[in-house]
């Protein structure tokens, strides 16, 4: 089929998919008032794709064919290509309002980390995960189908093992085989656009035990398989009208609890079953690519808060207060530290079955530093705004013939500032840091592609702590 068009794209969703939003089965997400917003958003992927001067950095030619594919489908070989991905992640994100379309990056970091290990699998099991794993990858970038990943599981009681938990579905499990596959049962958390995918890949989450054995499992459906539902979170929904919602009116991402209700998946679709020793370094090396998603997108969001924040500084009149400057200062920083350690990550790379796997440390540290970080820049950037930000009139009050004229006289900034362009980046910055969509970046900020303690673990893990006590122990006169 080659690359779609955005139409192509929306008319794929009607599909007769299971999504559930707010009690009601949605028949059609193109068309419900506010999932439909994010398809459009999410459409972006594809229309960028025919637009200049995105196609060339969205469209690279198939290696093996020589026909055009999108670059998300390009399996990266070296530090250039992973290079070209950052970028390519960080400008659709930055066209998207600092939203991150995640519809292709996500399923194809799945699809990158499925390629390394299952040749491990293979090699230590006879096994033929491998073929199948190509025969899915050349589908996905064949057809230009939009992707979506289930890894992290419902988990229950977390200080327990998946086989000891009270009910055995707090994990997704293989519950019998048949002729035709295998039957899965159970939940995934926090599925970020599965509503508005084609398919559906999903890895373990943790390491296991060989008690664990059926927890192994990894897979891919079409997202209107028979038994496997959505119910989409309407977290990040808070209002319409770009006046007062300047980004989120017209850039969502949905979340969704996605259920496998006893799913019979095709035995040419599974990619791991039972191998229990191959769930962790799966769940690993899927991370170690969406961790460089994750700091490739983050980019967008941190230079539209520095944006604001300075400019805003301007409106108020005071750019030149000195605790002004330190709190821009610091917020100049923290971006240009996650850039600069994004950039290093895909320099510092490393091959791994032929495959480029970007630098686990230097990914791992630019994720910490993000979220350790992120609610301090929030808070310099309303404590230069002001209270205005959850104070301020509306937008009807601002057209009211009895209200307008005080609000244009009271609520100007600097002589050469009207009221109703300070009042209109006050909205901006209340859109990113105060409202409904704030609150879901800042808990995004910590939790999402892991929380910091697993940045921390996956970090020292990788780090070679060894040449460093080697060095102290030298220095040191110590055997």
């Amino acid at each position: 089929m080659g690359l779609r068009t955005a139409s192509q794209y929306l008319e794929s969703l009607r599909d007769g998919r299971a999504v559930f939003y707010r009690g009601e089965r949605i028949s059609d997400v193109t068309c419900h008032p506010l999932l439909r917003v994010a398809a459009e958003h999410t459409a972006l992927e594809y229309r960028l794709a025919e637009e200049e001067p995105f196609r060339d950095l969205l469209v690279v030619d198939d290696p093996e064919t020589r026909e055009p594919i999108s670059r998300y489908f390009h399996i990266p070989r070296s530090s250039e290509d992973l290079h070209k991905r950052g970028t390519l992640i960080e400008t659709t994100t930055r066209e998207g309002g600092s939203v991150v379309l995640l519809i292709k990056d996500i399923g194809s970091d799945a699809l990158f980390a499925l390629h390394i290990v299952a040749q491990a699998v293979d090699r230590a099991h006879g096994t033929r995960y491998l073929d199948k794993v190509k025969r899915y990858y050349e589908k996905c970038k064949r057809e230009d189908l939009a992707l979506a990943v289930a890894q992290t599981d419902v988990k229950g009681n977390r200080s327990l093992r998946p086989s000891q938990q009270a009910h055995p579905d707090y994990y997704v499990r293989v519950v019998r085989e048949t002729p035709e596959g295998i039957v899965v049962r159970g939940a995934k958390a926090h599925t970020t656009n599965s509503v508005l995918s084609n398919e559906l890949i999903v890895l373990p989450t943790r390491a296991l035990g060989e008690q664990d054995r059926d927890y192994a499992v990894a897979f891919a459906l079409p997202i209107n398989h028979p038994g496997l539902k959505l119910i989409a979170s309407p977290s990040g929904f808070e209002g319409a009208g770009t006046f007062h919602h300047p980004v989120s009116a017209r850039h969502k991402m949905i979340e969704s609890l996605t259920i496998f209700d006893d799913v019979l998946v095709p035995w040419d679709r599974v990619f791991l079953k039972g191998e229990w020793t191959f769930a962790g370094p799966l769940a690993s090396t899927f991370v170690e690519f969406h961790r460089f998603t994750a700091i490739s997108y983050k980019g967008p969001l941190l230079d539209l808060l520095v944006g604001s924040a300075a400019l805003m500084a301007e409106y108020n009149g005071i750019a030149r207060a000195s605790h002004v400057q330190d709190k821009l200062a610091r917020l100049c920083m923290y971006v240009a530290t996650v850039k600069g350690l994004t950039q290093a990550a895909a320099l510092n790379y490393k091959l791994v079955e032929g495959i480029a796997v970007p630098d686990p440390v230097l990914t791992n540290t630019a994720k910490y530093f993000f979220a350790r970080n992120y609610h301090e820049a929030v808070r310099d950037v309303q404590d230069i705004a002001g209270g205005l930000l959850v104070t301020g009139p509306g937008e009807e009050d601002l057209q009211n013939p009895e209200t307008s004229s005080f609000i244009h006289r009271y609520l100007g900034g600097k002589a050469e500032v009207a009221a109703e362009h300070r009042l209109r980046l006050m909205n901006l910055i209340r859109d990113l840091t105060a409202s409904n969509f704030g609150g879901y970046n800042e808990v995004l900020a910590i939790h999402a592609e892991g929380s910091m303690e697993a940045q921390k673990i996956t970090l020292l893990r990788d780090f070679d702590l060894e040449t460093y006590r080697a060095f102290a122990r030298r220095m040191a006169g110590l055997p």
